[in-house]
């Protein structure tokens, strides 16, 4: 099993797809990643060699993943929250952010629907 950015790459699965498991990598990147390697994105995980896995180690290096990305993007919303703009509101609410309609839909921003009955009828 490969381990690549503190993450550990499933055997199984092909290069291309294993390297999106990396947070911080889509689909796109791991194509680049590949093609600029030279390395087959068809190739399972548990084909490539030690220097292979080392190239490719030290080429995530260089990128943006896992704990720096998610400590980035964590202080970018804090600092939208902490100046009180108008996105930082949505997202200390648990609103949609990006300008979506909530009339309907964005049940997974604002959770199961809560509704509320009339009551029995009084005689």
């Amino acid at each position: 099993m490969a381990r690549i950015a503190g993450v550990n790459l499933p055997n199984q699965k092909r290069l291309e797809i294993g390297l999106t498991y990396i947070y911080g990598i889509g689909q796109s990147t791991a194509q680049k990643i590949c093609k600029n390697l030279g390395l087959d994105p068809n190739e399972k995980i548990r084909d490539l060699t030690d220097e292979e896995v080392t190239k490719l180690r030290t080429m995530i290096d260089t990128l943006e993943v896992e704990g720096d990305l998610r400590r980035e993007r964590s202080q970018a919303i804090k600092r939208l929250s902490e100046i009180g703009c108008y996105r930082g509101l949505r997202h200390r609410r648990g609103l949609p952010v990006n300008g979506q309609r909530t009339k309907t839909n964005a049940r997974t921003r604002k959770g199961p629907k809560k509704t509320v009955g009339r009551g029995k009828k009084g005689k």
